[in-house]
């Protein structure tokens, strides 16, 4: 039997099962011992891309705020925003020479205050980098560890002498460069360690003294009122003690998850410069700072791993470490089909047994959702619009938080980075020097188009922006989709409003049916609310038995189309269906 769908509008109608009348506001007080981060959208903000108010071609923390109704009309729980602080941006701000100050290119102090008090107007949330696995090499504990070996900031770093020939102590490559992680320094006469830039030395975590003075540092913001930090290359930072040589990768193609195979770096095992297990101990003291401010949030990047979900479930596991965490689960280069969704899902499902999973699929580092997927599916056809919308909605079902990168909610595609342009043009570092076997990250980074016939898109009223636009990011702006009903902003919208009032994807269980390809099927079930998800992840169309299910109320307001003959649903390429469950 079909329940009809509750035509009554009114804003606080959530659902009706069985005469079961809840409220926004009943909703509301069973969900008081709640966490917001749980299930939290949080939306990430590149800072130097997002809105330029001074017109030198980079955004700025005004610009944050002049857009600040635009993320609020999204439906995001939080924001998180990519390093403003004081820093050389050779590594735009992930260099940084003093984690307190705001850098001028970006505003100053009291703009990020107002920002901050802006966004709590309208019940945003702000979460701030904590990029304090390495500093710039212009940061003053450097130079100060640097000049000597018995200076008071001598150990605050990861130094190491020569071997008898003169070469780096061992063999670990850093992420960026392809070559040695080690930099010989003049000055010390010894060599000290770095993952990523020569010009972004590894603190070591190995210090007391350097977690206290790290510590010190966040609480400076979070005594500001910020809601807590996202922690980049948490998994860097402990190294081996004894500096032991990685081991060779063995000649059986398997990589690591979320890594280009092209990277120098996956010839060795991540085994000794980072990964450490002693690592997931040394992150203690974080969560236990962020506890004493509330329900301040730690999000930990776990990434660059052999099993991306297996370590960074360990992240989150236990009352004593991170809160969340995102990994490299869906940077799959397979197409989208149902027998992969289970099988990440319940990968998660085991090793994330307290939950604390953050998706993610694109940011600054990992390139834009729309091109993770731009070949063919598993039908041997290109991937329609329809794909996008719906896996938008699968994303905001999923159990867990979901981290949302600025332009994805537009559909933007990664920026073409031609492997004849000269290298000067290139402004990522990572893409300069592996340059071309690496596209680099310039290509997810290019600044939002907000307006399609302004110029620069409305990004800056300067001269030229800090990267090119695309004239096909043109055809996607802001204002074009804005006035679209059927835009895949406007689809985002839809759904990131729905989703906070449905208890069971802000609270609920995680169900995952056994279905055979193409569908997708699993239930979010919280207290009288049991809501089940149906996904079509192919080209082609589908049927579903919904009589297993006993009698149902169909969501209709979100705009995807369906069928229902009895109690057979059909769903069109990549179609979904919601439904409440009467039980």
């Amino acid at each position: 039997m079909i329940i009809q769908k509750n035509t009554d509008t009114k804003w606080w109608k959530n659902f009706i099962i069985d005469g079961y009348v809840q409220t926004l506001e009943e909703t509301n007080n069973q969900q008081s011992d709640h966490h917001w981060w749980q299930h939290a959208v949080i939306y990430q903000i590149y800072v130097s891309s997002f809105k330029d108010t001074t017109s030198n071609g980079m955004g700025d923390l005004d610009g944050i705020i002049a857009k600040m109704d635009y993320i609020a009309s999204l439906g995001v729980d939080a924001i998180w925003l990519s390093p403003f602080f004081e820093s050389p941006l050779e590594d735009m701000g992930y260099d940084i020479t003093d984690m307190r100050e705001v850098d001028p290119t970006f505003g100053e102090i009291e703009d990020f205050k107002r920002l901050l008090a802006i966004a709590h107007g309208f019940g945003i949330k702000v979460l701030v980098d904590g990029v304090w696995n390495h500093t710039s090499d212009q940061h003053p504990w450097f130079v100060e560890s640097r000049k000597n070996r018995d200076n008071p900031k001598a150990d605050w770093y990861v130094w190491a002498d020569a071997k008898e020939d003169g070469s780096p102590p061992n063999n670990w490559l850093s992420a960026f460069m392809g070559e040695s992680a080690w930099q010989w320094d003049e000055i010390r006469q010894q060599y000290y360690f770095y993952n990523f830039l020569p010009s972004q030395p590894e603190l070591n975590w190995h210090n007391r003294d350097v977690i206290a003075e790290i510590l010190r540092q966040a609480e400076f913001w979070l005594n500001l009122g910020i809601d807590g930090f996202r922690l980049d290359a948490v998994n860097f930072y402990l190294h081996d003690k004894h500096l032991r040589d990685n081991p060779m990768r063995p000649d059986n193609g398997i990589f690591p998850d979320g890594v280009d195979p092209d990277n120098p770096m996956v010839d060795h095992m991540f085994q000794y410069n980072f990964c450490r297990p002693e690592n997931l101990e040394v992150i203690n003291p974080i969560r236990e700072l962020c506890e004493h401010y509330g329900d301040a949030v730690t999000l930990g990047e776990v990434t660059l791993c052999e099993d991306s979900i297996v370590l960074s479930g360990k992240y989150v596991t236990g009352d004593n470490r991170l809160h969340l965490v995102y990994n490299s689960a869906l940077l799959v280069d397979e197409p989208i089909s149902a027998t992969l969704m289970r099988h990440i899902l319940t990968k998660v499902q085991t090793h994330f047994p307290d939950g604390g999973q953050c998706w993610m699929v694109g940011n600054h580092d990992y390139g834009r959702l729309r091109s993770r997927w731009t070949g063919v599916n598993a039908e041997g056809q290109p991937y329609p619009d329809e794909f996008y919308h719906a896996f938008a909605a699968l994303l905001i079902c999923l159990p867990g938080a979901l981290c949302l990168y600025q332009g994805d909610e537009l559909g933007l595609e990664e920026a073409k980075i031609p492997k004849d342009i000269p290298k000067d043009k290139i402004e990522d570092p990572f893409g300069q020097a592996l340059y071309p076997m690496v596209p680099g990250r310039d290509g997810s980074r290019t600044p939002m188009p907000w307006s399609e016939n302004a110029p620069h898109a409305g990004f800056t009223d300067g001269d030229e922006p800090w990267l090119p636009i695309p004239k096909k990011h043109l055809q996607q702006a802001v204002d074009r989709q804005n006035a679209d009903p059927k835009s895949l902003l406007n689809t985002w919208r839809r759904l990131l409003h729905w989703r906070k009032r449905q208890p069971a994807l802000v609270r609920g269980n995680f169900n995952l049916l056994e279905t055979e390809e193409p569908l997708l099927v699993f239930i979010r079930q919280w207290e009288f609310q049991h809501l089940l998800c149906v996904f079509n992840l192919s080209h082609n169309p589908s049927k579903y038995d919904l009589s297993i299910h006993g009698e149902y109320v169909a969501e209709t307001d979100l705009g995807f189309e369906f069928e229902l003959e009895e109690d057979t649903l059909k769903l069109q390429s990549y179609g979904i269906f919601f439904a409440n469950l009467c039980l």
